[in-house]
């Protein structure tokens, strides 16, 4: 696989890690505005469909002790840890891709 569709690839990741962060984040914000009445709000209900895969998966490496109240809260920190991790293998990439391209 080149680089260049490997730096492609982390892009696209590291852009669905920052939508899946931000729809986590404004889904917490609307948890405190729309208070017990937040599963009728439809704006609410949108973020939680969009961030259904990302609580799935935390919901599945958490330990069953966990309650299901901090889930979101997990689900925000692995996609900040994956973000991080995207960011830093962006960062790597294009220090590789540039040295490659330096003449001599």
């Amino acid at each position: 696989m080149s680089l260049t569709l490997l730096y492609n690839l982390v892009v696209v990741l590291k852009a669905i890690a920052e939508i899946a962060g931000l729809a986590l984040l404004g889904q917490g914000v609307l948890l405190f505005l729309a208070g017990p009445n937040r599963d009728r709000n439809v704006f609410y209900r949108v973020l939680a469909l969009m961030t259904a895969p990302v609580r799935a998966l935390a919901r599945a490496l958490l330990p069953r002790f966990v309650v299901d109240q901090h889930v979101g809260l997990a689900s925000f920190g692995l996609v900040l840890l994956a973000w991080f991790c995207l960011y830093l293998a962006k960062v790597y990439l294009v220090l590789r891709i540039a040295s490659e391209q330096l003449p001599g």
